[in-house]
């Protein structure tokens, strides 16, 4: 038998290991705006990983949340993740976890879960870990406000950087993202009674719907530029004096999303005594496909040496933190976790099947990166 059959056979061996902790991962939920759940889950975690690693691993916290980071001693390759989901507290009353047919479900399944207890997978049927390091994140749903630094930190150490977020369509991996923007745009105007002297009122109800058809305007075929939520007025009978709305702006290039920014702040209104304030701006830079190159290359060899179907690679809408080690100009691969569907939905799910094929090829490209941490 080969070094990659053993390694898959392997892989296979820990299936029921695999599913037993993704169920309880599932379970111990994760929302990012509690930490306290937060916090139990990073609690769960931290000594499967430190088992899986031999080594310590530690608990690091930025404000209200908690990370988990372990820092190899001669780092080549950094394992990036996130546990915080974007499901509420009690969602797993009314849908807990299930596996039917092969498939699992559950809040958090297949964003990330899964993909996290593959990566630990992939760590223990490693000969050396000692390259590697891992960090699982708990607010990249919510923006990697306090995470951020530690990401490029972490992924400047290691040099490349792989992201276990949900596989796209087939287990294709991800060479590319969507960089992100992100806007608030408000109206001032001025109330007056609707009926008996609108004249003396500035509607900014009427103000906004300017501004939005503009917004609109800045989209491209590959940029989307969307109003999303609105707001405006108080009681049916007065002259809106305040409105606003959020701007989720998304393109493949920086140059684009830097063109939109510019656009967005100079905003101006179109009413008299109106006024328009703009604030945000870009929050994820794009995931540009040249810096995935040399990285995808060598997961597709290592796909073939272990027999398994060719391994595909797209390009996402979605952001992710790979947006963040790609932008610092490491070599970032992304969407190595798990096979399923529908993040962020209520049938989100997870092939189970397919974990250890993931796993064993997450661990054969940490091994090929062991040996080789730059491109040729």
């Amino acid at each position: 038998m080969s070094i990659d059959s053993a390694l898959l056979e392997a892989a296979r061996g820990e299936f029921a290991t695999m599913l037993d902790r993704l169920q309880v991962l599932v379970n111990c939920e994760s929302p990012s705006n509690a930490p306290i759940q937060l916090e139990s889950c990073a609690t769960l975690l931290h000594p499967w990983l430190s088992t899986a690693l031999d080594r310590p691993v530690q608990l690091k916290r930025v404000g209200e949340n908690v990370h988990l980071v372990a820092e190899a001693e001669d780092p080549k390759v950094l394992v990036l993740g996130h546990f915080d989901t974007v499901w509420p507290v009690g969602t797993t009353e009314e849908w807990p976890f299930s596996v039917t047919d092969g498939i699992a479900s559950g809040p958090g399944t297949f964003d990330m879960k899964a993909g996290i207890v593959q990566a630990i997978t992939a760590i223990e049927l490693l000969s050396d870990s000692s390259h590697v390091s891992v960090l699982l994140t708990s607010d990249e749903e919510v923006g990697s406000t306090t995470s951020r630094q530690l990401i490029e930190d972490q992924a400047r150490k290691a040099g490349a950087v792989l992201v276990c977020e949900p596989s796209a369509d087939g287990g294709a991996v991800k060479i590319g993202r969507k960089g992100i923007a992100n806007y608030r745009v408000e109206v001032t105007g001025k109330a007056a009674h609707a009926g008996l002297e609108p004249e003396l009122g500035v509607n900014a109800a009427v103000e906004l719907a300017h501004q939005i058809l503009t917004i609109a305007d800045l989209a491209t075929n590959d940029t989307s530029v969307t109003p999303t939520v609105l707001a405006a007025g108080t009681t049916v009978n007065t002259v809106p004096e305040y409105a606003r709305c959020e701007v989720d702006a998304r393109s493949w290039t920086t140059a684009d999303l830097e063109r939109v920014d510019r656009a967005m702040n100079a905003l101006t209104p179109r009413l008299p005594n109106a006024v328009v304030t703009v604030s945000g701006g870009i929050d994820r830079p794009p995931f540009e496909e040249p810096i995935a190159r040399w990285l995808y290359a060598e997961a597709s060899s290592a796909a073939r040496e272990l027999g398994l179907a060719p391994l595909h690679a797209v390009r996402s809408g979605g952001g992710s933190d790979g947006n963040l080690t790609a932008a610092i100009g490491v070599p970032t691969l992304d969407g190595l976790g798990a096979l399923g569907g529908h993040p962020h939905a209520r049938n989100e799910h997870v092939d189970v099947n397919a974990m250890p094929e993931r796993a064993a090829l997450l661990a054969a490209l940490l091994d090929r990166l062991g040996q080789r941490s730059t491109p040729a």
